[in-house]
């Protein structure tokens, strides 16, 4: 009779517990309604603002003066960065950190139309959502922070502001500067073309530029007194592509050459390259990273001229955590399906028609949580080195119709029109509820933390940035 009354006892103290929990995420639901209005109206202000890395100071201000509306504790300027900011609500533990982006691409403007149609020629523009992102997570974190002031939930909230995510990765400062070690998880989404809780990694990535100095010289009636930096960074790019066939399938490596000379009838003497090097695990990225570099000699060499290597700044690949998205999962199929209008799966179509993919429409359909790859595809991001440091709990949302190219104007076009918000709310909810799942069950925090650390293992995290501040006003 004892045992059944403990039985007893234990499921109705469960049911109660979630009878709770679905209140309280009935709540934020409902906040996250109600501020639908406004977060719509500060995502298509950094839409329209469309600012690049570290020069974000509308968008920045703009998250900010919502955080400080809502009663945000605000520092501004963290890690000697300018648009970088850290809104707090609340006190003790858990601290549950949620990520921030909303910085731009440069030369990818555009209007809210299906066709490409530039608002000014070669002006940078969201390719990559981050109007929305910003905006969905701060929204996400105003929701807890009312549950906080009502005293329906107990610990902190933050909310990181962290910009240049698409060049320089303004995270890796905030994480040198410590700005993270405090937290117990901290959560992050990404606008795509579809929704689902995000359980893979991304690559891991190094920046660094080679210049090379030669000596100028009139390029017809004396060359042979010339010594051509153009020629150097020429053999040196050679040397880059045949060495992609000696590397693995899952090694990527870029370039972009920002000088090459100026005029025809000169021996350029100054050249410039930047370079960026992946793998799908840092320790396959290291190697390949020395090699490159060690081409750069090869081909001062070859040229007669000097050179230099400046590392600009390097990223981890993310750690995923299977115990965090099973939560995300749970409320996303809570959430259901995103619905759309007929006027917004017509505009999906013709986006599809524009950019040539297949006329597959947009998909709101939640997916089913997938197993983690060992060596996912995809790009990179600066969020890997905050998963070194603390739990990152990740999902998508649908912001884009199925397919479309990610850095390009029409990822830049849905941003700014109902399908993005539409997604935008969606990952708030989301997100939201997630929290409410941490702040009310030490387990699942737990079981975060333990994955995390098992995934980490006996891996000594060090940022890859250079000595100094961030490079702010560097191009």
């Amino acid at each position: 009779m004892k045992l059944k009354l403990i039985i007893f006892l234990i499921l109705f103290t469960g049911f109660i517990t979630a009878q709770k929990t679905t209140k309280l995420k009935n709540e934020v639901i409902k906040s996250l309604n109600d501020q639908s209005a406004e977060l719509i109206n500060i995502s298509d202000t950094i839409w329209g603002a469309a600012e690049i890395a570290f020069q974000e100071s509308i968008s920045s201000q703009t998250l900010i003066k919502y955080a400080k509306k809502n009663g945000f504790d605000v520092e501004e300027g963290v890690a000697e960065t300018p648009t970088a900011f850290i809104a707090t609500y609340g006190l003790g533990n858990p601290v549950i950190g949620i990520l921030g982006e909303f910085d731009a691409l440069p030369g990818l403007s555009q209007n809210r139309s299906s066709h490409k149609d530039p608002l000014e020629e070669g002006a940078p523009g969201h390719g990559c959502g981050h109007n929305l992102f910003g905006t969905a997570s701060l929204g996400a974190a105003v929701s807890i922070k009312k549950l906080i002031e009502q005293g329906k939930i107990k610990g902190t909230v933050k909310f990181f502001g962290t910009p240049a995510e698409e060049k320089f990765f303004g995270k890796l400062w905030m994480a040198r500067a410590g700005l993270f070690d405090d937290l117990d998880v901290c959560l992050d989404w990404h606008p795509a073309d579809n929704t689902e809780a995000d359980v893979q990694s991304s690559l891991a990535l190094v920046d660094f530029i080679v210049e090379f100095y030669g000596q100028s010289a009139h390029a017809s009636a004396d060359p042979w007194n010339g010594r051509s930096a153009s020629d150097a960074l020429e053999l040196y790019t050679h040397g880059i592509n045949s060495y992609r066939e000696h590397v693995k399938p899952t090694v990527r490596i870029h370039y972009d050459i920002q000088d090459a000379g100026k005029v025809v009838n000169v021996v350029p003497d100054y050249s410039r390259i930047w370079v960026r090097v992946r793998d799908t695990k840092r320790e396959g990225m290291t190697p390949v990273y020395e090699q490159v570099k060690k081409m750069a000699s090869g081909a001062a060499i070859l040229a007669n001229v000097e050179h230099g290597v400046r590392l600009v700044s390097g990223i981890h690949e993310i750690l995923p955590n299977r115990a965090g998205a099973m939560a995300v999962q749970k409320n996303l199929e809570i959430l259901g399906d995103i619905e759309y209008t007929q006027e917004e799966l017509d505009f999906a179509i013709q986006i599809q028609k524009a950019t040539m993919k297949p006329i597959i429409g947009i998909d709101g359909k939640i997916k089913p949580l997938r197993e983690t790859l060992e060596h996912p595809g995809g790009g990179s991001t600066d969020v890997g080195d905050v998963s070194y440091i603390v739990p990152v709990v990740r999902m998508g949302a649908t912001t884009a119709p199925k397919g479309t190219p990610w850095h390009s104007w029409a990822v830049v076009a849905c941003g700014g029109m109902s399908i993005g918000h539409k997604g935008m709310i969606q990952a708030a909810k989301a997100l939201s509820m997630t929290m409410i799942d941490m702040f009310t069950n030490p387990k699942l925090v737990d079981e975060v933390k333990k994955e995390f650390k098992d995934r980490k293992g006996n891996y000594v995290y060090k940022g890859m940035v250079p000595e100094g501040p961030p490079p702010i006003g560097q191009q």
